[in-house]
């Protein structure tokens, strides 16, 4: 018989994570005792029992080390009885590779995805939550039972915009393949929206062809999925400010800057501030001045509680 609240545990990198959707007071603590052998080899124990009990397991794709560890802790929550088993993983990186150009390369972003439908099921079954993918199809790359679910932080993006700007933006994206969902934003926020168009000269580059709106003497909100080292949004804003921009802001739900990304953003000059959601522990650690961060905990414990008894 299945009893009490669910129980949540994380990976170490999405501690923070963890204990801001415990705050909800939605969920029991799990805690996980973690410690390394004299080669590295790590020990973990689940020290919350987890029998006949809905889990809820908080855990990114941010390096092939933290994709073992969500793995090895779900496989053990599966092992020792729980009723179901829900893995959050609030950014699936590997998006550099979810599609093969060449022959012979490895579509990674699906081997992972079938890495994490390999977790042996619970009594109940498993899920998978993903939360803005950089591509719609990626949640088919899951097999057998399990099941995905593709949540968006539309909500938590859209009020960081209004907090930032009330009014009289344009709000725009990097290229025209991120134009649809920036165009349901800007009509859901009733502001203009644009996008700049690129065509391909030569092999992998590209230049610039037009952008689609009038953003003379704007202020401009470039939004993005993500921010990785900065250089298509740096493109797109250089475009907008050479058809005579006013302001730049950035917007992203992930923010990743790897290395010095963040640090030659905004040696650009370009951009007043950039805002991402907390998907990411690298944005979490690098907020402050040119960077804020706003939560995604409501999202995900709403996504998670549906139906639930409060």
């Amino acid at each position: 018989m299945r009893s009490g609240k669910p129980i949540i545990f994380s990976t170490g990198s999405y501690t923070y994570l963890k204990e801001s959707m415990e705050a909800s007071n939605r969920f029991d603590t799990g805690v996980v005792e973690t410690r390394a052998f004299p080669d590295n080899e790590l020990y973990r124990r689940l020290l919350t029992p987890v029998d006949r009990r809905d889990v809820v397991l908080v855990g990114g794709t941010i390096s092939d080390s933290d994709t073992l560890e969500l793995y090895d802790l779900a496989c053990a929550i599966a092992k020792y009885g729980a009723a179901s088993l829900t893995l959050v993983i609030p950014y699936f990186g590997y998006s550099t590779m979810e599609r093969a150009v060449k022959p012979g390369e490895v579509v990674t972003a699906k081997t992972r995805a079938r890495l994490l439908s390999a977790i042996p099921q619970a009594m109940h079954g498993n899920r998978i939550f993903l939360l803005d993918l950089h591509s719609e199809g990626l949640p088919h790359y899951f097999e057998g039972q399990t099941i995905t679910r593709h949540i968006y932080a539309k909500q938590a993006i859209t009020q960081a915009i209004a907090n930032l700007l009330q009014k009289d933006f344009t709000l725009a994206s990097t290229d025209a393949g991120r134009a649809k969902w920036v165009q349901s934003l800007a009509n859901d926020m009733g502001v203009p929206a644009s996008f700049v168009l690129k065509r391909r000269t030569e092999g992998n580059k590209t230049e610039l062809a037009a952008i689609s709106a009038h953003v003379q003497g704007r202020t401009v909100i470039i939004y993005d999925d993500m921010i990785r080292t900065g250089s298509s949004l740096i493109t797109a804003a250089r475009a907008y400010k050479e058809a005579g921009a006013g302001p730049i802001f950035a917007v992203a739900t992930h923010g990743v800057f790897p290395g010095e990304a963040l640090a030659e953003i905004e040696r650009t000059a370009l951009f007043q501030a950039i805002i991402c959601t907390n998907t990411h522990p690298r944005a979490r650690y690098l907020a402050g001045g040119f960077l804020s961060i706003v939560g995604i905990e409501d999202i995900l414990v709403n996504s998670l509680t549906v139906g639930m008894d409060p």
